[in-house]
């Protein structure tokens, strides 16, 4: 049975992350118990929230809606850079003047590279409004409806649904998860707009990033 153990542990890494976590812990039990039939009974339970999980992750792959951008941005010009880096690296800093096309198209590229489905894209967002009318933006381009592959998050507002894979929010709401979610399991991807505006809010929340990559790292 421990074999079982072994072949259900090394589907973990398909799943959301934060079903890995779960399941992680779920087959870590599972191996500290001795009974034959009790192991056998934990293994079927272990198996079948593995493949509700898998079906999970399936449905939000299939909720990726196609992916174009208007060429008359430099940030679509420079797509395949911009893609290229991100893939290749823990963190990325993209500067570009205002208007570039940097707030709505990094997160379609990131798309591309197939974030968003084991973890949301988080995009964070100094103001409400700027959070909901960049959600609504890129719902748009990419011809969805908001609350669909596109959501937001907002103070008394939550326009995220199950399939969400692009969720825009205020950095304050950020921070309020960190709370609850020390480790931010349900993102993959976080985008930290106008960093270069340096309040409070966005040094916390730079200063946690750094520490998550340097632990990453060990």
């Amino acid at each position: 049975m421990k074999s079982s153990l072994a072949a259900l542990s090394s589907q973990l890494g398909e799943l959301m992350l934060r079903d890995q976590q779960r399941m992680r812990r779920r087959l870590q039990g599972a191996r500290k118990v001795h009974n034959p039939e009790a192991v056998e009974a934990i293994t079927r339970e272990i198996e079948a929230e593995i493949a509700t999980a898998m079906q999970r992750v399936n449905s939000r792959r299939a909720a990726c809606p196609a992916i174009s951008y208007p060429e008359n941005l430099p940030v679509s010009q420079k797509k395949q850079d911009l893609y290229n880096a991100i893939r290749d690296n823990q963190v990325v800093i993209v500067a570009g003047e205002t208007g570039s096309g940097k707030t709505t198209q990094l997160p379609k590229i990131c798309l591309e590279l197939g974030r968003g489905v084991k973890g949301l894209i988080g995009h964070t967002q100094p103001r409400r409004l700027a959070a909901r009318t960049v959600a609504n933006r890129i719902a748009d381009e990419l011809d969805t409806s908001l609350g669909g592959c596109v959501g937001y998050k907002v103070r008394f507002n939550d326009q995220v649904g199950e399939n969400t894979l692009v969720k825009l929010m205020t950095d304050g709401i950020l921070l309020a998860e960190i709370q609850q979610d020390r480790l931010l399991m349900q993102y993959d991807t976080l985008i930290i707009d106008e960093a270069h505006e340096r309040s409070l809010n966005i040094d916390f929340i730079l200063g946690i990033c750094g520490s998550y990559c340097q632990s990453a790292l060990i």
